[in-house]
């Protein structure tokens, strides 16, 4: 749940990686830093707290974090209390590091640089990456290849952001098992575990693939995938339905609790033809019919609000398509050595799509590669890792929910997931067209229901008081 945001620019950064910071507290935190690179000196402030807080603390003296170069980070305790110390970027000699993630085996590598002097100053597992950077340097003096060399030597999955005084118009990123997108501008670059963070300063973004280590300066991006350079595309979104506000409401959850309306109907839309409720449209995942004309069977894989999502489904493949369903936690069915059988559609759900669990659970049930596996991702992002890694992608149209307990999300899921179950009715003839014109109808009465209910707010806002 870490954020992280970085920079390499021709103008001063501290700005743009505080807002960058703020614009990813919806991932929950309990302290936030930054760090610049200034007159050849790292420039490092940490508090703990919200983000409010730390930008009070460089407006205290706002030059001495003036820079071109920098990293910044929100962080949700794991390792260590809540407390300044423990606060990213972590610094050793002349390095600065931020992480998203966990190295497994941080103790014994902190037992080995303890052996060669090092001191620690943090109880995280992230202090071991800048402390190793540091002491590959010293034997191979470029930042790159340090970097390559340090992350054979970690477990876990994570992301980083890593500069050094030395080179001090390079950015290096890593990513393997947690987000993070490369921000592309003109005369600049960033990265940030959520494109949302940079949308205040570009749309064009790189996504990096599970593995990939990438070099940013102001004007080009090198990305290496297994020590060979790669090329990634460059997407262009449209920022405008990525952005959010609050607008007229007090919190972020109570605004998406009134968008569900509108979400579900949009979901819905995306679907069932407006003029004929009776019938999906026939542009419905068409071009899928053949993987899902075979299907014997389903697996969900989801974590959090998204397995809830999924246990109702289970109910509606069974009772609707008489088609077996088994739905597990992603964190569950990784480590307990799954049998998936042949002819099975694999149904990932994830708001952001890049939930780690999920990912690495999908990973390995392609692995086994069994006769007829169809694997679809049911998510909000369509740049997402888990789309890119599915053979199907049903969106759930909710656009974006910055909320942490999860709403619209939630109920465009379902809605989705009702429309995919109908999908595979129909393309397998398990039902009657009555069957469906009732389930279609009740469907497209959803979003006006919602509004019902909504607009009993002030009633019962009344009978509370």
């Amino acid at each position: 749940m870490c954020g992280i945001v970085g920079a390499v620019a021709e103008r001063n950064i501290a700005n743009i990686l505080l807002e960058g910071l703020k614009r990813l507290e919806y991932r929950g935190y309990d302290s936030a830093g930054l760090t610049v690179i200034r007159n050849d000196e790292l420039h490092r402030e940490r508090q703990v707290g919200k983000v409010q807080a730390l930008a009070d603390a460089v407006a205290v003296n706002p030059t001495f974090f003036d820079g071109h170069i920098g990293i910044a980070h929100t962080r949700w305790a794991t390792h260590g209390e809540p407390a300044q110390r423990n606060a990213h970027p972590h610094v050793s000699g002349k390095v600065a590091v931020v992480h998203n993630g966990i190295v497994e085996n941080y103790a014994e590598l902190k037992e080995e640089l303890l052996a060669k002097g090092y001191e620690f100053t943090s109880q995280t597992d992230t202090e071991v990456v800048a402390h190793l950077i540091n002491d590959i340097y010293k034997q191979t003096p470029d930042l790159l290849e340090a970097v390559r060399t340090i992350i054979p030597l970690l477990h876990g999955a994570f992301a980083l952001g890593i500069m050094h005084i030395d080179s001090p118009d390079e950015l290096i990123t890593v990513r393997l098992g947690s987000p993070l997108v490369i921000g592309v501008g003109i005369g600049e670059n960033f990265i940030a575990s959520d494109q949302l963070a940079l949308l205040p300063v570009t749309n064009r973004f790189m996504y990096l693939e599970e593995g990939d280590i990438a070099k940013l300066t102001r004007n080009t991006i090198e990305v290496y995938a297994d020590g060979v350079k790669t090329q990634r595309k460059i997407h262009e979104i449209d920022a405008t339905q990525h952005n959010a506000d609050k607008g007229q409401f007090k919190h972020y959850m109570l605004k998406e609790i009134y968008e569900q309306p509108d979400a579900v109907g949009r979901t819905i839309d995306m679907a069932v033809e407006k003029n004929e409720t009776s019938k999906l449209r026939d542009d419905f995942l068409q071009r899928h019919n053949v993987l899902l004309a075979d299907i014997k069977h389903v697996q969900v894989i989801a974590c959090g609000t998204s397995y809830h999502a999924g246990m109702v489904t289970k109910y509606w493949f069974e009772g609707i398509t008489r088609i077996p369903c088994s739905v597990e936690i992603a964190s569950e069915f990784r480590y307990r050595n799954p049998v998936v059988v042949d002819n099975t559609l694999v149904i990932c759900i994830s708001q952001s799509g890049e939930t780690a669990d999920t990912l690495s659970a999908l990973r390995d049930i392609q692995k086994q590669t069994p006769t007829g596996l169809v694997s679809l991702a049911l998510c909000n992002v369509p740049t997402s890792s888990l789309v890119r890694e599915t053979d199907i992608f049903l969106p759930t149209l909710a656009g974006p929910e910055i909320g942490v307990a999860s709403t619209k999300a939630f109920t465009t899921q379902l809605t989705a997931l009702m429309l995919l179950v109908l999908k595979i009715g129909v393309v397998q003839q398990r039902m009657t067209h009555d069957q469906l014109s009732v389930l279609l109808d009740d469907l497209r009465k959803l979003p006006g229901q919602l509004h019902a209910s909504l607009n009993l707010d002030a009633s019962i806002n009344t009978m509370s008081e």
